[in-house]
């Protein structure tokens, strides 16, 4: 189970992890109170909370592919896209609100609060982030400075330039050994009598 989750998209993950570890306390909150104030309405409250944080992890999902596809574009391009997938998921988003208010079936405010569960997720996407870390025994890079980056560019730069001198010179004295062999076997058929 560890492997398939690491090897799916690791923020993804974090940040679903987020939305529900906060929907589920949200809903323990939401029960507990409900209990005391309002008897029979923690269906409606439980309803409408889920379908807010289904929106959530349908709005990540449509998130993510939308950004994946747009930087395949020039950046003029990728910022219509992006702009484009915005107001097609909130047009979607107000349909959904506006058949939850106009039916009355749901809470809107509770639903609403649901899919806010995505912002609070993403605030809290660095400890889940460490959280991960901890189960699949990982540690993060630590980040290099400008002249600590330049400096292993530059090293790496002279190592391949290294290695291409190597290789140059491999060859040289590779084809330098055929033309002796091939003088040699030139001169021995010269030598050589019939």
């Amino acid at each position: 189970m560890i492997q398939f989750l690491k090897t799916r998209n690791r923020t993804m993950l974090e940040l679903w992890t987020g939305i529900i570890a906060c929907g589920i306390l949200c809903q323990i909150v939401g029960a507990v109170l409900l209990g005391f104030v309002f008897e029979g309405s923690q269906l409606i409250y439980a309803l409408s909370l889920w379908l807010g944080i289904l929106m959530s992890l349908i709005s990540t999902i449509h998130m993510y592919k939308s950004l994946d596809k747009a930087l395949d574009f020039d950046e003029g391009t990728a910022k219509k896209k992006i702009y484009a997938s915005y107001v097609f998921r909130y047009l979607i988003l107000v349909v959904i609100f506006a058949v939850i208010c106009i039916t009355d079936v749901l809470n809107p405010l509770i639903c609403f609060m649901g899919y806010m569960m995505l912002k609070v997720g993403a605030l809290i996407q660095p400890q889940t982030h460490k959280i991960y870390n901890r189960i699949f025994h990982e540690t993060d890079p630590i980040p290099m400075t400008q002249e600590e980056y330049d400096a292993m560019r530059e090293a790496e730069e002279a190592e391949s330039e290294k290695a291409e001198v190597m290789e140059s010179e491999s060859e040289i004295n590779e084809s330098e050994k055929i033309e002796s062999e091939e003088s040699e076997i030139k001169d021995d058929t010269e030598v050589s009598p019939r």
